[in-house]
């Protein structure tokens, strides 16, 4: 079932996140004017990107899967060599005068590009499994060199959790996964220090309480003090004293938390449950290989962000630098997930069409 209006947009995807945008705009004005307008200017801009890529061809998309790619690569390397530093890592370029992190803007184009080449593949060729991972190891690494680990594990989660869907067999998984066991000594030599220290505060949240446990407890107490009904989203302590770091990117499930209770997290949770179903449905109306492919990996992208960000505003996972989805704060994710949206609504509506025809 397709609800739409006459701008052809479908509202099932489209209803859940106003409501996201909205409780994100909400909480960003209460933390400060500058935040609420640079989020409403991105979104303006998001709104008109969405629109005019859900109007194209899906098979010109697809076309440049491989120039994408390229692309991709080339930017994610020119970022390490000419990017600026931010909090200790090089993650971003400046582009007249707006900060771009291409991690982040290149999450749909790269899952175009893998799911126009998963859908060529064959799934018994243990050749084909090999080159994937060989094609988008330089991906993964060029973002864990920034470093940028957040993100390193949401590619790395996701182009997995994709393969397992594909149905490349499991014993395939356990030999890939031998080799890093063998180097994992190795792998956590080269992490940074204060990335070992969120690992290690995970396994004791209360270790270090004004060091690297800062984050989780400011966090929790936030997301405790809220109650059922918060405290009023200008009243909050955590938030509002500056108690709680990145308050309004990485940690504004636990702003919004504390602001709005138990009440206001819970209208979160029902919005991405509601987003998340709509992609799964048009993953189920739609028979086509590559529309399939990009539909899940967007389903994987999206719930990966959602369960490590709130996962690590809780204390159940380490924090690694995570965005909530159309509900952080910042340009770049925003426009991210409406490039997203743009594309699957794209891909939804050009197959929905063509079985349309076909019943004719």
């Amino acid at each position: 079932m397709r609800k739409k209006s006459l701008l052809g947009i479908d509202w099932w995807l489209f209803t859940p996140v106003i409501a996201l945008i909205a409780i994100s705009l909400v909480t960003l004005l209460s933390l400060n004017k500058a935040l609420f307008f640079n989020q409403l200017f991105t979104l303006c801009v998001g709104l008109v990107g969405f629109y005019l890529i859900s109007r194209l061809r899906i098979e010109t998309l697809q076309q440049l899967a491989v120039p994408i790619y390229i692309v991709s690569l080339i930017l994610l390397f020119i970022v390490l060599i000419i990017g600026f530093e931010s909090h200790g890592a090089v993650r971003w370029i400046s582009l007249f005068g707006f900060p771009i992190q291409f991690s982040e803007v290149l999450k749909p184009f790269l899952a175009l590009a893998l799911a126009s080449h998963l859908s060529k593949v064959d799934k018994s060729s243990f050749k084909s499994f090999l080159m994937i991972i060989v094609l988008l190891l330089p991906v993964f690494l060029l973002i864990a060199f920034q470093p940028d680990l957040g993100n390193a594990v949401i590619y790395a989660g996701v182009v997995l959790l994709v393969l397992v869907v594909y149905g490349f067999p499991w014993r395939w998984f356990l030999l890939l996964l031998l080799p890093f066991l063998l180097v994992s000594p190795v792998l956590w030599s080269i992490l940074h220090d204060y990335q070992r220290r969120r690992l290690l505060t995970f396994l004791n949240p209360t270790s270090d309480p004004l060091g690297a446990s800062y984050n989780v407890i400011q966090a929790t107490i936030a997301v405790g003090s809220g109650m059922f009904l918060g405290k009023g989203l200008t009243q909050g302590t955590q938030s509002g004293l500056r108690f709680l770091p990145e308050r309004h990117t990485d940690f504004i499930f636990a702003t919004l938390s504390e602001g709005l209770g138990f009440v206001g997290g819970f209208i979160v949770l029902i919005a991405f449950f509601a987003l998340s179903l709509r992609i799964y449905m048009i993953f189920k109306e739609i028979d086509d290989s590559f529309a399939k492919l990009f539909s899940v990996i967007m389903f994987f992208f999206f719930v990966s962000h959602f369960f490590i960000n709130i996962g690590m505003n809780v204390g159940l996972l380490p924090i690694v630098g995570v965005t909530l989805p159309f509900v952080s704060y910042g340009g770049n994710s925003l426009l991210s997930n409406f490039i997203f949206l743009g594309i699957l609504s794209a891909t939804a509506a050009t197959y929905s069409r063509r079985n349309v025809l076909e019943i004719k």
